[in-house]
């Protein structure tokens, strides 16, 4: 499979994720105490934990800090009542939005997150109006400069469902994210070392967004990721590199 541009990718990636690195990691911390303490500490048979583990790592977080928290989770800490919660919803350009979230006050996010529509000219939906537009996935991402032939039957070897090869010669691998970890190392044993591996939601239609509409979804996108308790943000907006020259 051939992508344009990693731009169009589902989840918004910012160029300034250096300078929000410490959010970063606090959202990270909150993932592996969350998913140590519902599936348990061994990521070789938590998939939820292992997604997060290689999160970490892909984020340059260090092994101490990643195991603290697994093990703050293990711990089953009562003042760790964190809930995950996804919201649904509508953004610019009719872009069908899906919020993944954790959280210690359902009110105070659902403000937020709602908060955050409204302003950019969407709106909340209910649940169940977007998701079904998106599968969960894994994908394993890799710089320009592999042999797309080799990653290709490496990926495929090890039980990949597709690659997608992108103009500048980057490469993403996806996975049934429960096997994501298992991909991954299989890859990492074939010789191909991954810039990130990640969970994330593909949507199955995307919503073409013109100059006027993508600078306002890239805002929703960033008031969203701006509050604590969002973990992760995925849309099925289509920026074309025509668009995104002007932005």
């Amino acid at each position: 499979m051939a992508g344009h541009s990693k731009w169009a990718n589902t989840k918004h990636r910012k160029a300034a994720q250096d300078a929000k690195r410490g959010k970063i990691f606090t959202k990270i911390i909150r993932e592996l105490v969350t998913a140590s303490r519902i599936g348990g500490p061994d990521p070789a048979s938590n998939p939820r934990l292992r997604a997060a583990v290689d999160k970490a790592l892909s984020n340059n977080m260090t092994r101490d800090t990643l195991n603290r928290a697994i093990a703050r989770g293990a711990g089953n800490d009562e003042n760790d009542n964190m809930e995950s919660i996804v919201y649904e919803g509508y953004g610019p350009g009719g872009t069908a939005v899906m919020v993944e979230c954790l959280t210690d006050n359902r009110k105070r996010t659902v403000s937020d997150v709602r908060h955050a529509f409204t302003k950019t000219g969407g709106n909340l939906g209910t649940d169940g109006s977007v998701a079904y537009l998106f599968t969960r996935k894994g994908i394993i991402s890799y710089a320009p400069g592999l042999d797309e032939d080799a990653v290709m039957d490496a990926a495929l070897e090890a039980g990949a469902d597709d690659v997608e090869t992108f103009d500048d010669g980057a490469i993403d691998v996806y996975t049934a994210w429960e096997i994501l970890g298992d991909v991954k190392d299989a890859m990492d044993a074939a010789g191909f070392n991954a810039e990130s591996a990640e969970v994330s939601m593909i949507p199955s239609t995307k919503a073409d967004l013109d100059a006027e509409t993508a600078p306002k979804l890239m805002r929703l996108i960033d008031m969203l990721e701006d509050s604590d308790d969002v973990q992760e943000v995925y849309h099925n907006g289509d920026i074309s590199d025509e668009v995104a020259a002007l932005l």
